[in-house]
């Protein structure tokens, strides 16, 4: 079962477009703090804004490495995080090297996650590294060997997609990672995750963060259609 509170807390409320302001960050920042979101999710040039709006509240603030293809070196990646939890992000969503783990260069994909986390876990600042391994461009295989290196990588958390490629997030890629990281990884979903129903249904496949631009249309259709039950 499921509160309305306990939902906003499973909510990366992102915006990550191009196109992106600081006013927009701004508005994001105000809806995230009304709503009581675990946290924001925005690109790492507006991590110090969002640190500083957010700095007296319990919303978290995460930031995208490698974003959104992943294909940047390893080093490159970790510069990135280290400069990113510097301006106040507590959260690490990174894109894995996507065409090496297509080409069958394993080596190379663990080392770019496991640079990430070294660095992340070097702050000591207890920070989450979550793994974007893009499920839209993957057969079951990839999806299955990306979610071991996930694994060995000691990361937090395998999440499905940028949103920029493809598919999002499926119930069927949810029930595959969580079956494939067991109990001692999470899942995240995004990407696509536009109402209430589609946020439900991937928790109920085993999503333990939801990732999503429409995290307020969520909540209000919660409230429009349930007010205070609790949902099942």
């Amino acid at each position: 079962m499921i509160t309305k509170e306990q939902l906003a807390k499973l909510i990366d409320y992102t915006l990550l477009k191009p196109d992106t302001t600081e006013d927009s960050i701004k508005g994001l920042c105000q809806e995230a703090k009304e709503f009581k979101f675990y946290s924001v999710c925005v690109n790492p040039t507006y991590t110090s804004l969002a640190s500083s709006i957010l700095r007296e509240t319990e919303v978290k603030i995460c930031s995208v490495i490698g974003f959104p293809f992943g294909a940047s070196a390893p080093e490159v990646k970790a510069l990135e995080t280290e400069i990113t939890i510097s301006n106040g992000a507590s959260e690490i969503d990174m894109v894995i090297n996507i065409g090496a783990l297509k080409s069958q260069d394993y080596e190379l994909v663990k080392k770019d996650i496991s640079e990430v986390v070294r660095r992340a876990r070097a702050s000591q600042k207890d920070i989450v590294v979550k793994v974007i391994i893009e499920t839209g461009l993957l057969s079951k295989y990839e999806k299955e060997r990306a979610c071991k290196l996930v694994k060995e990588s000691g990361a937090n958390f395998v999440k499905t997609s940028t949103g920029f490629n493809t598919t999002g997030a499926t119930v069927s890629d949810v029930k595959l990672l969580k079956k494939c990281v067991g109990p001692s990884i999470k899942v995240k979903a995004s990407g696509g995750i536009r109402s209430f129903r589609d946020a439900i249904k991937l928790i109920k496949a085993g999503a333990d963060r939801i990732g999503t631009s429409s995290g307020v249309l969520i909540m209000e259709q919660y409230s429009n259609k349930y007010k205070n039950r609790v949902i099942k």
